[in-house]
């Protein structure tokens, strides 16, 4: 009995042996199981985030499915005893910069503002021409009177020249007193007075745009589909600027932001504080110009659908003239500060 007892015992601890070395393996597997697994994870290459390529203009796409289809002119149309056409070239060339400048960064954009010398009269830049009417301009033209002063990275005392309002600004750094700034059209780095700008929230994307053509006098909007791919909304007669100071001046050429609307914007008569009459759904992009529909002159109050003088010649004092109802489509299909107005020759 005795002995049986013994051989239970032995029997006992053998199992028990047995027992702690399969808990001390199971225990080394999981201890080790899991540094060997983030060792793998860590090693898995990170799949990269895909750039999208640089689009050059002949990578841009532009198909037509209008949204308003008024007053329609074909790609080449007849103009007294020529032709005019539509620059798609160059409209291509503006879209894939317009593409280009989105995908790289920082993407902080700004507006170059001082409408009505709201935020201030520019100072005095370092060479300046005076004109016949006592109108301050900088030597490439630019107008002093509702401008923005940029002044070079090594000097912040006397501004080399004048940017436009509303120019689209790219923001390189937010100092105290001064941004340091790319506006796209003119090109180069300055330092701009914080007063200046207004910046754009980073969710916006530029995907509506304004061409308007001074040299073919005409319009024509275009909404992004895809990457490299733009429709065409609308494609008509406009009249631009014509260069009659002191009181009417040509259509500033640029890549502007649509900055604000007005349902009718009240005029007055040349040299006087008189109403001259309004000018129907007009979208401000820079300075005084607006695309509008054919203005209503005083004492009428109606509306004017269409002007047998869009399309011809330059007419306006700086603003883009329209047909009433294209003008009212414009001003209901694009977002204020989220429509990129280029105005080409």
């Amino acid at each position: 009995m005795n002995r049986y007892i013994t051989y239970l015992f032995i029997i006992f601890l053998v199992l028990s042996c047995l027992s702690c070395q399969l808990n001390e393996k199971t225990s080394q597997t999981e201890e080790f199981a899991v540094p060997v697994i983030d060792s793998l994870e860590q090693e898995l290459p990170q799949p990269e985030k895909e750039t999208p390529k640089k689009l050059e203009p002949e990578d841009i796409s532009i198909i037509k499915e209008l949204k308003y289809d008024k007053y329609t002119l074909e790609d080449i149309y007849p103009y007294k005893d020529t032709t005019r056409n539509f620059q798609w070239d160059k409209i291509k060339e503006r879209l894939a910069l317009l593409e280009n400048i989105q995908q790289e960064s920082p993407l902080q954009w700004g507006i170059l503002q001082n409408y009505k010398n709201r935020n201030g009269e520019a100072p005095l830049v370092k060479k300046y021409k005076r004109d016949a009417y006592r109108r301050i301009a900088d030597t490439l033209g630019v107008e002093r009177y509702q401008s923005i002063p940029l002044y070079m990275l090594n000097d912040t005392l006397v501004p080399e020249r004048y940017g436009q309002d509303g120019e689209l600004a790219r923001i390189l750094d937010d100092g105290e007193r001064f941004m340091k700034v790319i506006p796209i059209f003119t090109g180069d780095e300055w330092y701009v007075p914080r007063k200046y700008i207004k910046l754009i929230p980073d969710t916006v994307v530029f995907d509506k745009a304004i061409m308007v053509d001074r040299k073919n006098q005409n319009i024509t909007t275009l909404e992004q589909a895809g990457h490299g791919q733009w429709t065409v909304r609308s494609m008509n007669p406009a009249t631009t600027g014509r260069h009659l100071p002191p009181y009417a001046q040509e259509t500033p050429l640029g890549i502007f932001v649509l900055q604000e609307k007005k349902s009718k914007m009240i005029f007055l008569k040349d040299g006087s504080q008189e109403t001259g009459g309004f000018a129907p759904y007009a979208s401000r992009f820079s300075d005084g110009g607006y695309i509008h529909g054919v203005p209503t002159n005083v004492p009428q109050k109606s509306l004017i659908e269409y002007s047998p003088s869009l399309g011809t010649t330059p007419r306006s004092h700086m603003c883009v003239r329209n047909a009433t109802s294209h003008a009212k489509f414009i001003y209901d299909w694009a977002p204020v500060n989220g429509t990129i107005v280029f105005v080409l020759e």
